[in-house]
């Protein structure tokens, strides 16, 4: 369990929740919105998805009262590309195994390849993971295998982090302490 001086983990996906992607041509007639920030002032360099990242996501993540984490195929290139354009420091990240692995079994039962990475990860600590392939497969395994508290929070990838994702967030982080294992599906 968290003890009383140690916050929750927030383990955090790029792709989907960061950076939107997959939106139907009528959802974004002219593309999906994109920013410039001063952080970046080469725009968005190699990779135009880049500036696909609002930069409005840094405070609101900042002010969950969480540790950040990245938990994603960008590895330590988050902290390179993605952080600075939100105003992050450099945050830990989650090294992913190699394909060789990763456990078959889990491939077989539907298991998402972060999943028990991520609880391995978490070592028993209350974490919040913001992806968007989560599945109830996910959410029934953690359940069954992490003795912390954990809210696996899916996103739509075709609009990113939004306001009622940042709510549920904020609500969970600030409720769940002092509760039995929770494994909420929002």
């Amino acid at each position: 369990m968290t003890g009383p001086t140690q916050r929750p983990l927030l383990f955090l996906d790029v792709d989907g929740p960061l950076i939107p992607f997959g939106a139907a041509p009528e959802q974004y007639p002219n593309g999906h919105p994109t920013y410039q920030t001063p952080r970046d002032p080469r725009g968005a360099g190699s990779n135009p998805l880049l500036a696909r990242i609002n930069p409005a996501h840094g405070p609101r993540l900042t002010a969950l009262p969480c540790d950040l984490v990245w938990a994603t195929t960008w590895m330590d290139d988050a902290n390179e590309c993605i952080a600075p354009r939100l105003g992050l420091p450099r945050l830990p990240v989650v090294i992913w195994p190699q394909p060789s692995d990763v456990d078959e079994q889990d491939e077989r039962d539907g298991i998402h390849w972060k999943t028990r990475p991520l609880v391995d990860w978490a070592s028993g600590r209350s974490f919040a993971w913001v992806d968007d392939e989560i599945t109830d497969i996910d959410r029934a395994w953690i359940s069954a295998h992490h003795r912390g508290h954990a809210l696996l929070h899916r996103v739509d990838p075709s609009r990113g982090l939004g306001d009622a994702d940042y709510a549920a967030l904020n609500e969970w982080l600030h409720t769940m302490r002092g509760t039995p294992s929770s494994h909420d599906a929002a």
